[in-house]
């Protein structure tokens, strides 16, 4: 989450790193074909769609920012809205002011995670039934923090939250309960006397690993999970990627799309630190935040912070090549 302007809507994100060594041929075709708006959202009404979990059946779940919902995009590109999280009278969020909900995980069960960010008591990550349904918060995170990120290892039951105002990696029991400050530093935390202060930001759970974005830094990063679930050596994995937000693995190599908010670009990034263009703006993007993959399916959550045009859901079709990762 990018500096976005104070007026009508304000505003979190960012993005990532990790696919293969060798580019595609040039007979495999685009990486990314038939790239198209799925959604168009209406930014007056603060659908500032910020974090995306693809389903089943070509839908997506988007968490809008500004709005406190979480809602269903079908196929047939309606919007069902799942869950308004409860208003705050007087927010004092961390870096943006406003309640905003940000990042959004999916079990297997449908049931949805998501995380709340107002400055108070409310700040955490709040559970919200399959299927939609009133929200339920199950862990409370310190208010003077942005918990941006959220990324869930069903396997272990923990769910981490990359919170970018304190630099700080917690990891919170799926079922609820206290949270743990499990990874903290310097690499996780935003640039000393920097305008936007957005340290760690996008999160994922990927081969025994829990990888990170920080905004600020303009790096993706590695933090190994111990055999005692511990963290291990923050490592980095790329530099460069200016106005990261969230980030995807779209196979099963450490090959990464990254969302690049503020020059509206979808990068491909490889595991040596080398980067490809997949999408710009004249694809649809209008600050891009978060990413999402089901099959060949590549969902991207455009949040117009910056822009303030066109707040979007832009839907696309993954190479074979990423099959083959």
């Amino acid at each position: 989450m990018p500096r976005f302007p104070r007026p009508a809507v304000v505003a979190p994100a960012v993005v990532a790193i990790g696919l293969l060594a060798a580019a595609p041929a040039a007979s495999d075709g685009p990486l990314v074909s038939n790239p198209h708006a799925s959604a168009h959202f209406d930014l007056t009404r603060g659908q500032t769609p910020d974090s995306v979990v693809a389903e089943r059946g070509g839908s997506a779940d988007v968490s809008f920012a500004f709005a406190r919902q979480v809602v269903k995009v079908t196929r047939e590109r309606r919007v069902h809205v799942l869950a308004t999280l409860p208003p705050e009278d007087h927010p004092r969020t961390a870096l943006v002011n406003g309640a905003v909900t940000l990042g959004l995980a999916r079990a297997q069960d449908g049931t949805l995670y998501v995380n709340y960010a107002t400055g108070t008591d409310r700040t955490g990550v709040w559970r919200i039934p399959a299927g939609g349904g009133s929200p339920e918060q199950i862990a409370q995170l310190p208010p003077d923090g942005l918990p941006n990120g959220l990324a869930l290892d069903e396997r272990h039951g923990v769910l981490y939250v990359a919170d970018s105002a304190l630099g700080t990696v917690w990891r919170v029991p799926q079922s609820g309960g206290a949270p743990t400050a499990w990874a903290r530093g310097a690499a996780l935390t935003g640039l000393p006397g920097s305008a936007d202060g957005f340290g760690a930001n996008g999160i994922k759970v990927h081969k025994d690993a829990v990888w990170v974005t920080n905004t600020d830094r303009g790096t993706l990063l590695r933090i190994p999970v111990g055999a005692d679930g511990s963290a291990g050596a923050v490592a980095t994995r790329a530099t460069g990627l200016d106005g990261v937000d969230d980030f995807v693995f779209p196979g099963h190599s450490d090959v990464v799309l990254a969302a690049l908010s503020t020059s509206n670009e979808v990068a491909l990034v490889r595991p040596d630190g080398t980067r490809d263009i997949v999408l710009t703006v004249q694809d649809g993007l209008s600050n891009p935040t978060s990413l999402a993959v089901r099959g060949r399916d590549l969902f991207v959550a455009d949040a117009a912070y910056l822009t303030q045009r066109d707040p979007n859901l832009l839907k696309g079709r993954l190479n074979a090549y990423f099959a083959r990762q």
